[in-house]
């Protein structure tokens, strides 16, 4: 079985704690093509799956991206163009999907999950995407919707987390070459008073397991749904 992440820096691991890995040591015959690209956006990632074409032979594709499109705002510099309002992200997710969905039997949605750990402006504009996306997906078979939003909401309401998100590009660096080991980046975490990231959006080890829990959840149901197609 061929499972492509596609994504941003969330997908690619760093900063943070890479979620993938814990997804390579629970299922570790299938194989993971990571194509997470720190700073992606709708825009930036349409750009890129025209330009580089995906192999043609995946069973499952995850496409989560979005969060840039919001996170990008509070910084001084933007690594990618973003879109400048929901119905030009509607129509760059969509031209995404039709891209992946010539490349894999199934494609799994998933909404950007937070820009900070509270119940900021950002996250209101996260839900609403997040609604956006489930929106488009319903309408086809061969996708299916993954909220992230919603879940990581559900575990913040058990929590009190401080309102740090890294909105200086020099510290986002810093943390990228710093903060390599899972210890270390738990340890920053929890010296900022967050709880599931590491900065306000990548995450650390509580937060990159969720995500691979949910992972995993969908890829079982792929398997299950598909058992007698696939020499799993």
């Amino acid at each position: 079985m061929k499972v492509a992440l596609i994504g941003d820096s969330l997908t690619e691991g760093r900063p943070g704690v890479s979620f993938v890995n814990f997804l390579i040591e629970k299922f570790p015959t299938i194989t993971f093509v990571n194509l997470g690209k720190p700073g992606e956006s709708v825009k930036s990632l349409h750009t890129r799956l025209t330009k580089t074409k995906l192999d043609s032979d995946y069973d499952l594709a995850f496409v989560w991206i979005g969060v840039n499109d919001v996170y990008s705002k509070l910084l001084s510099l933007q690594a990618q163009p973003v879109a400048k309002d929901h119905e030009e992200f509607k129509d760059y997710y969509n031209k995404i999907l039709d891209l992946v969905l010539e490349s894999s039997q199934k494609t799994v949605a998933v909404s950007p999950a937070l820009v900070g750990e509270t119940n900021n402006l950002s996250n209101k504009e996260i839900m609403e995407l997040s609604y956006l996306i489930e929106s488009i997906t319903s309408k086809n078979a061969n996708i299916r919707f993954l909220n992230l939003h919603s879940v990581f909401e559900k575990h913040l309401a058990k929590v009190n987390s401080s309102d740090y998100i890294s909105t200086k590009v020099l510290t986002v660096m810093k943390d990228v070459l710093f903060y390599k080991k899972h210890l270390r980046i738990d340890k920053l975490s929890k010296k900022r008073g967050l709880h599931f990231t590491l900065d306000g959006i990548h995450l650390n080890s509580s937060g990159a397991q969720i995500v691979a829990d949910f992972y995993a959840t969908e890829i079982k149901q792929f398997l299950y749904k598909n058992k007698d197609a696939i020499g799993e």
